[in-house]
């Protein structure tokens, strides 16, 4: 079933889209939650708290990438629960993907703030947009999708240690290009 025909049932408040979202999408989901989260039981939770939490906002959100609205609530809702969770054990391997990106950002004063947010997230897609194919894979593999860097160097056919010096090289890069677009690193 296509994503229109699936928002379209979330809309006429059939029950049946949360059936179709499961099969489409819940091995992805449950995935990406896996990776965050590091404990299956929790990312199964979360895929039970997504699927409510399409249910909830569709009707108001017509979202326009299925695939990516519902990776976004799976990150929000994952996070939260990691957060909740680890308040002070910050030693798993999702919490090292997110401690190298916010090296860059911790200093920003409002990161709630809805329009920094949009323009930030911009101005990385604009950065990415710049690099090679494999370096864009790596960055959203890592950053995106919490893959762990071993399972990034088995995927890419690389060294760990290959991978883990591209990512900070990436890194370093944006944030020059962040220092360079106006951002106060």
């Amino acid at each position: 079933m296509n994503d229109a025909s699936i928002i379209q049932m979330f809309l006429n408040r059939n029950e049946d889209a949360i059936h179709e979202v499961d099969l489409k999408y819940g091995k992805l989901c449950l995935r990406l939650a896996n990776n965050i989260l590091m404990c299956k039981e929790d990312a199964e939770e979360v895929l039970v708290d997504t699927y409510l939490k399409i249910w909830n906002t569709i009707p108001e959100d017509r979202p326009d990438n299925l695939t990516a609205y519902i990776c976004k609530i799976v990150k929000r809702l994952s996070l939260d629960r990691r957060r909740y969770k680890n308040a002070q054990k910050r030693n798993d391997e999702a919490s090292g993907s997110i401690d190298e990106l916010t090296e860059l950002l911790s200093d920003q004063k409002n990161p709630e703030d809805d329009l920094i947010i949009k323009d930030l997230s911009d101005s990385i897609s604009n950065f990415l947009l710049k690099e090679n194919k494999t370096n864009r894979q790596l960055f959203i593999r890592r950053y995106w999708y919490y893959n762990s860097i071993e399972s990034i160097a088995e995927q890419f056919e690389m060294n760990p240690k290959t991978v883990t010096t591209v990512l900070f090289r990436i890194r370093k890069r944006l944030k020059k290009y962040l220092e360079k677009e106006g951002y106060d690193l």
